[in-house]
């Protein structure tokens, strides 16, 4: 009689903490919303505005007239468009090939093999660009110098200062990403579906085009979308690559915008409020022929995950694995730290190259010291605050009945679909507007703000992939022992989820070290980061300073990277 008597109370009290809960939760959707959805829309009011600062606002098309008016603005968009069509192909065909061979076959080391697809996503453009520079450049890349001392080749067959220059620099991160969404996806798949393939005579090659790829369209989609989108976002090797040959895209048009004196912030706005819609269309196609079609890939009979036997094939595969991680991350990588020794960047020929004076200079300038104390701030609060954003998010929309939590799900994605300088341009009109009020505009705390929005994606669907593996019987049991949620979250989901935090707390932190188009429009001088500093090195011609600091980057992400697997396990970025 007892335990009716508390049990009703129970359910008396729960309408009162239901109505305070959702309270709670729309306060927080509202926030959300207004991070996510007021720099867009600003963007676009301000691509309108055209008045003198400090008078009446007056809105016109003149704007757009003088973005699209800009001389090299059409190839711009051009080269945009087609440099990321070049590079996904490729990334998606081989992207393809390497995810089935490390999620549905036997070839050794297939884990490490992942964790190094995943490393490479996450090494900085930056530094790998001056790896091939290293090997590439037309006069005094290593390959092109091997190369012109046959007897067959006079001149330099390679240049790294072209189109497909950056599309080469860019398959690093290209493949990365490809292979990271691609992987769990096919190790969820079916073997039975193979099986049966197999039974009717068709080989693996043959089963993996004609039954696997159709089977996995949807997937494949959502990855090549995903990586479409980041490939137009590019800026940093098509800012360093493509100055030398003339060759634009439309994120180092907007940036030549506001960096020009003064700053053309309207032309800029109206040239991102472009791209911005062109993206979202993008993307609001994609979903409309995913809710179009329907794909059954794991029957009713059970699930087996089996993987292939490749036989004899599997030493070849192997082979063409190390083959590519060696190409897209170990050369590149090593070839910046070999370059951080040399007198003159690339020159191997002069007598006595190599020198540690460029280390020396580097470790004793002032401006290291406040970047690297700049990029450890940045990276440690946009860790600690993403997690905690994206916990509640992932929380909401996955152990709530919170009737907005399908739009919140939808304002935590969709970031990823805008591209890192537009959120940074973004941004600017939004701290400017609340400068009175929460004055950050200028200060780290900008930076941290657009970090974390531009990375509420991947936080979001890794915690929401490991809270699905977590049944509602814990929480319950809790509350009818009595426990308030906050306790029932301190004591028995914190424990639970406390790695899978600590591994989307140290991606966040890594995305911060190597970022550069995000925060590129927002940092100032006492607010510069050491990939911003890298980057000012590099357009000021001084690359062995660069490289140094590139080489110390590379050494924060590796760290970062090798950490959260350790304590990740096997909710890594998988989910």
């Amino acid at each position: 009689m007892k335990a009716i008597e508390i049990s009703g109370d129970q359910t008396r009290r729960f309408p009162a903490r239901l109505d305070a809960q959702s309270l709670v939760f729309s306060l927080f959707l509202a926030l959300v919303a207004f991070l996510v959805l007021t720099p867009l829309f600003l963007l676009l009011l301000n691509s309108l505005e055209i008045g003198k600062p400090g008078q009446a606002a007056v809105y016109g098309l003149d704007a757009w007239k003088q973005a699209f008016a800009t001389r090299g603005i059409v190839k711009a968009i051009y080269n945009t468009f087609t440099l990321a069509i070049s590079r996904s192909l490729i990334a998606t065909a081989v992207g393809i090939f390497l995810a089935w061979l490390l999620a549905r076959t036997d070839i050794p080391m297939r884990g490490w093999f992942e964790f190094m697809f995943w490393l490479s996503y996450f090494l900085p453009a930056l530094p790998v660009a001056l790896g091939w520079i290293l090997l590439l450049d037309p006069k005094y890349g290593l390959i092109n110098q091997w190369l012109t001392k046959l007897p067959f080749i006079e001149n330099s067959p390679f240049d790294i200062y072209s189109y497909w220059g950056i599309v080469w620099a860019h398959l690093t991160t290209t493949i990365g990403i490809r292979v990271m969404l691609l992987t769990p996806a096919f190790r969820n798949l079916d073997a039975a579906l193979e099986e049966s393939s197999r039974v009717v005579g068709a080989g693996p090659i043959k089963t993996l085009l004609r039954v696997i790829v159709p089977i996995m369209m949807p997937s494949i989609l959502v990855a090549t979308t995903l990586g479409f989108i980041r490939s137009l976002e590019a800026f940093e090797i098509e800012l360093i690559l493509g100055a030398p040959a003339g060759l634009e895209v439309f994120s180092t048009k907007i940036y030549s915008f506001i960096v020009v004196e003064p700053p053309r912030f309207p032309p800029a706005a109206a040239l991102g409020s472009f791209f911005l819609v062109v993206l979202l269309s993008l993307v609001a196609l994609q979903r409309f022929y995913l809710g179009q079609k329907v794909f059954a890939t794991v029957t009713g009979k059970g699930f087996s995950s089996r993987p292939i036997t490749l036989g004899w094939w599997k030493y070849p595969a192997f082979a063409f694995v190390l083959l590519v991680i060696f190409t897209i991350t170990v050369v590149p990588t090593a070839f910046v730290f070999l370059g951080t020794f040399m007198k003159l960047f690339g020159y191997f020929h002069i007598p006595d190259p190599w020198t540690l004076d460029n280390w020396a200079h580097v470790l004793r300038d002032p401006i290291l010291l406040r970047s690297l104390k700049n990029t450890l701030i940045l990276g440690l609060a946009s860790a600690a605050i993403g997690v905690l954003f994206c916990s509640l998010i992932a929380y909401i929309v996955v152990k709530t009945r919170f009737a907005g939590r399908a739009l919140l799900d939808f304002l935590s994605w969709l970031p990823y679909s805008i591209p890192g300088i537009l959120i940074g341009l973004a941004l600017i009109w939004t701290l400017l507007l609340i400068h009175r009020l929460v004055p950050i505009y200028g200060t780290m705390g900008a930076l941290v703000l657009a970090m974390v929005i531009s990375h509420l994606p991947l936080g979001v669907q890794v915690i929401k992939s490991f809270l699905l593996q977590l049944g509602d019987e814990l929480e319950e049991a809790s509350r009818v022992a009595g426990a308030s949620w906050f306790y029932t979250y301190r004591r028995v989901l914190l424990p639970l989820l406390l790695p899978c935090y600590i591994v989307v707390g140290l991606v966040l932190f890594i995305a911060a070290a190597r970022d550069i188009s995000t925060i590129v429009l927002l940092a100032r001088g006492p607010t510069r980061t050491l990939s911003i500093l890298m980057l000012d090195y590099m357009v000021g011609a001084e690359l062995e300073k660069a490289g140094v600091i590139a080489a110390m980057i590379v050494l924060l992400v590796v760290a970062a990277a090798l950490t959260a697997r350790t304590l990740g396990g096997q909710f890594s970025i998988r989910g």
